[in-house]
């Protein structure tokens, strides 16, 4: 499968609620994960204990929509909307782009940017 195949295979996973399917198939070992500006973690064990931590605190998941997907020289960046209920907070909808760097088939580096207001 070419890099296209694979940001659009991860997305139908993401989409059918299979994350951490998609998270073992396409993260490589050595994975870096990025939010905003915060520090990068490093490693596929830490980003998946970061992962399971977080479907954790979503009390509803309502629903996805990819709403652009660009694909580049082993580059992807996906453009999402998600809508959540997260424990103890008000229903949102909330908007971020993932840009995925790619290596030997796998991501081996992913930051997210939104709005956190």
């Amino acid at each position: 499968m070419n890099i296209k195949e694979k940001i659009e295979d991860l997305i139908k996973l993401m989409l059918s609620g299979k994350q951490m399917d998609a998270f073992e198939k396409y993260y490589h070992e050595d994975v870096v994960m990025q939010e905003n500006s915060k520090p990068p973690m490093v490693g596929k064990s830490a980003n998946r204990e970061r992962e399971i931590q977080g479907m954790q605190m979503i009390e509803t998941f309502h629903g996805a929509e990819v709403k652009a997907v660009a694909v580049g020289d082993n580059v992807t960046m996906v453009e999402w909307e998600f809508d959540v209920t997260y424990k103890g907070a008000p229903r949102m909808k909330m908007c971020q782009v993932a840009v995925q760097k790619w290596k030997d088939g796998q991501i081996i580096h992913e930051r997210f940017y939104y709005s956190t207001n």
